[in-house]
Formats: structure tokens, C-alpha cells, sequence
């Protein structure tokens, strides 16, 4: 749904839920600190496609334990947390970046409105 609902109705990814120790080990492997974090993204490619074009975006993996610590925090579902996760995964896997403060701007807008969009 998330995907649709940015216009992308055939494109593709990998999802994986994994501890907070293999998401070390994968942000360690790709020069992050090697401790553990939310949501790794890692596109296929550097810009979506057009038409006819691979529609393979990437890999978001997520880290289940700190989503459900992240969850119990924010007072909310693991459901919810994990969608906002991957909102956010997504939005990185088709270029967005919230370390720059115009991205971070628009990509935060983005989240909210995709959350808003799929609570409807």
C-alpha cells in the first residue's frame, strides 16, 4: 500500500525483521556505527526507474527489538511503529534523505502524510 500510494504500483522490495545484533553487524558492515538501529535502507539503484525498467527498489530491514521498544515509548502498537518504519525505509530507497535539511523537511512530510493516507 505504501508503494501505491506513492505511484510506484510495480515495483518491488525486501523486507526483512531482524534482532538488534544482526542489524548491528549490517550497519557496522556498511560504515555505520556497528550498534544497533531502527531501519536500515539499501536501494538497488540510485534513482527509481521509468517504464519498463527494472522495478526492483532495495532492502529495508528493520530491527524488531528496537521497534518494540520504540513502540512502548511512543504509546503505541508494534503494527504502527513497524508501518512507520517502513514508510520511512521506503522513502530512502527512492532517493530521500533526512540528514540535509531541505530532504529532511519534506521527507518528514512525506511520512506524515503517507501515515495519514494509510489510516484513512
Amino acid at each position: 500500500m505504501i508503494l501505491g500510494a506513492l505511484g510506484f504500483t510495480d515495483a518491488e522490495l525486501s523486507i526483512s525483521f531482524v534482532t538488534d545484533s544482526e542489524i548491528a553487524v549490517l550497519a557496522g558492515s556498511y560504515g555505520r556505527a556497528p550498534q544497533p538501529t531502527d531501519v536500515l535502507a539499501f536501494a538497488q539503484q540510485e534513482a527509481p526507474q521509468p517504464d519498463g525498467a527494472s522495478n526492483l527498489l532495495g532492502d529495508v530491514i528493520i530491527s524488531l527489538e528496537t521497534a518494540a521498544r520504540q513502540a512502548a515509548r511512543r504509546r503505541t502498537s508494534l503494527e504502527v511503529e513497524l508501518r512507520d518504519l517502513l514508510i520511512h525505509g521506503v522513502l530512502h530507497l527512492l532517493g530521500m534523505d533526512h540528514e540535509r535539511d531541505a530532504d529532511a523537511r519534506n521527507m518528514r512530510a512525506l511520512e506524515r502524510h503517507l501515515r495519514w493516507t494509510l489510516d484513512q
